[in-house]
């Protein structure tokens, strides 16, 4: 069984804004989708962590957040929080990707030799 690869997929609603020299732009939101491939081995523990994580930022300004505090929140950034997020919580995900829009995906994955 430890060849098995799960993926949950979640959805969530965020605003954010840009405000870095040479990416600017006003606050806005977006329907936003977090998905999560992991081994089989902890599939029961991801859903219960993922819950965790949304109500932390359903319905939120990232902005915001004290876990992005000085971050550009961006979909590359958020993949990352939420990789390390779940690998706080025990959970080694094999690759998380966000969804910003339906044509703009952002990924963080396990780096080989771990």
């Amino acid at each position: 069984m430890n060849n098995v690869l799960v993926t949950e997929s979640i959805q969530f609603v965020a605003d954010h804004y840009h405000s870095l020299p040479n990416f600017s732009e006003p606050r806005h939101g977006h329907n936003w989708q977090a998905e999560v491939t992991i081994r089989d081995t902890s599939s029961s523990t991801l859903n219960l962590i993922l819950e965790a994580w949304l109500k932390k930022i359903d319905y939120s300004l990232l902005n915001d957040l004290l876990d992005l505090k000085g971050r550009n929140p961006t979909a590359e950034v958020l993949a990352e929080y939420l990789f390390h997020f779940l690998e706080n919580y025990g959970l080694f995900p094999i690759k998380v990707r966000i969804r910003e829009k339906p044509n703009f995906w952002a990924s963080c994955s396990l780096q080989s030799g771990r």
